[in-house]
């Protein structure tokens, strides 16, 4: 039984199309490690951050709060630091600043991940394009042979079209594994610094101040 080189035939057994497959599944890598790192409670929801802003709230330090939202990175400060800046036109001015500003942070986001939706995609159809070269090659070889080639002329075509179907699945399959992943954890999150944010700013609601 002959050993198999999986170095040659899975690296270097794709041809041109293998190598544009290779680079693709390093940068879905690297897109992906990106986004398990900063997509996560810790930058959308950090709890030591909404306990600060609870309790400047209650002592009524609004400036200083104004400017810890000002300098904090999270979704949540954002959130609030929208709603805190339309305080002078009221309550109302401040539910629509925050709805707005929580929009428009989730959709940079979701746009942020939209590179794994598109390599997960396009990466398969590469493989289908390296399948569909193999495969052509391989009939002119054996036009070129009066139709009866060796087995061993077909091999390099065909282990072509082969791998480079396999390349194309092995980027796209994690690539969309952890798109769909982290559209739902963007969705859980940003839906819990809604809610959270929408708490914080009740502080301001004119029924409850009078009370």
């Amino acid at each position: 039984m002959l050993a198999v080189n999986y170095f040659e035939v899975i690296v270097l057994g794709g041809g041109t199309i293998g190598y544009i497959l290779w680079a693709l599944s390093i940068v879905t890598l690297a897109f992906i490690v990106q986004y398990f790192v900063t997509i996560r409670r810790t930058n959308i929801l950090p709890t030591p951050m909404r306990e600060q802003i609870n309790a400047l709230f209650e002592t009524k330090s609004y400036r200083e709060a104004i400017e810890l939202t000002a300098n904090e990175p999270s979704f949540l400060s954002y959130v609030v630091h929208a709603a805190l800046a339309e305080a002078p036109h009221g309550y109302p001015a401040m539910e629509r600043a925050m709805e707005e500003a929580a929009e428009e942070r989730t959709t940079k986001l979701l746009r942020k991940i939209e590179w794994l939706n598109l390599f997960g995609n396009v990466s398969p159809m590469l493989g289908l394009m390296g399948t569909v070269w193999g495969m052509i090659m391989a009939f002119f070889q054996i036009v070129e042979k009066g139709g009866t080639p060796e087995p061993k002329e077909l091999a390099n075509a065909i282990g072509i079209a082969l791998v480079t179907t396999l390349l194309g699945l092995m980027v796209a399959i994690p690539a969309l594994s952890v798109y769909a992943l982290m559209r739902n954890r963007i969705d859980e999150l940003t839906s819990e610094a809604m809610v959270a944010s929408q708490d914080l700013i009740s502080n301001f609601r004119p029924g409850k101040k009078a009370a």
